[in-house]
């Protein structure tokens, strides 16, 4: 069994990603830590909440970005609730 990762380790890959200093560095990164369909649906995770901070309704976030209404719902309550993409997505 599968043990859970400790949050040292987890604190060890924020520290490497503050390490990037440009878009080509976080592209090297994540290209090799992710999957291009896994930084595709962080993407549109990062779209969706800026079309929900500006205004948008739910039928218009999911026409624009065919994102499933599931992770709508989840980037939704962290837009509402959580503080990530109200600091780092602010107009």
């Amino acid at each position: 069994m599968k043990t859970k990762i400790s949050e040292d380790k987890i604190d060890h890959l924020y520290e490497i990603i503050l390490k990037l200093e440009t878009v080509k560095d976080c592209r090297m990164l994540f290209e090799d830590l992710c999957t291009i369909q896994e930084i595709e649906k962080m993407a549109e995770r990062i779209e969706a909440a800026e079309l929900l901070l500006d205004g948008k309704t739910y039928s218009e976030v999911i026409e624009k970005t065919e994102i499933s209404s599931a992770t709508l719902s989840r980037v939704s309550k962290c837009v509402q609730y959580g503080e990530g993409y109200q600091k780092f997505l602010k107009k």
